[in-house]
């Protein structure tokens, strides 16, 4: 049963000092190309500035993170996705730029499962295939940042 007085709802309800204290969960799709030497971005306007980042977006409530990542790439390309494998996590504290929530951001390194055409602009996004030795130049997130640099490691390994 909840207590709805006391403590426990002052401080959990009535206390919008909290409202920052939430997290916004991303997760973001790794599409290499088959020479692993270009990988799919987006390209969107936000807030008065040009971002290029990969794939994805928010997870929504209730929604997995394997199914919240097939969702974005269903509804930002129309493309059908297969997981290869989990490939980074957030490790670190990153505050959002835009609404002071604590981002946390998950990437899967993907295929595509129906064939897709690039570059491809479906009005609020542009994505199209960039060479991965240009990615350090326009990637704009800190935590995408990070992905760029492991990632080129990872393909250095394999």
């Amino acid at each position: 049963m909840i207590q709805t007085k006391g403590f426990f709802y002052s401080y959990f309800f009535k206390n919008k000092s909290m409202d920052h204290r939430r997290f916004n969960i991303r997760v973001y799709g790794l599409c290499l190309s088959k020479n692993h030497h270009e990988i799919i971005v987006s390209k969107e306007f936000y807030t008065h500035e040009w971002l290029t980042k990969f794939p994805g977006g928010g997870l929504e409530y209730g929604e997995g993170l394997i199914d919240g990542l097939k969702r974005e790439w269903k509804e930002e390309l129309d493309c059908d996705i297969e997981i290869i494998k989990h490939f980074y996590t957030t490790d670190f504290f990153q505050i959002s730029a835009w609404d002071q929530s604590q981002v946390i951001s998950i990437y899967y390194l993907i295929k595509t499962i129906n064939d897709i055409t690039l570059p491809f602009d479906n009005g609020e996004e542009k994505f199209y295939w960039c060479a991965i030795n240009q990615l350090k130049t326009i990637i704009n997130l800190p935590i995408d940042k990070i992905v760029v640099e492991k990632l080129i490691n990872y393909l250095k390994e394999h």
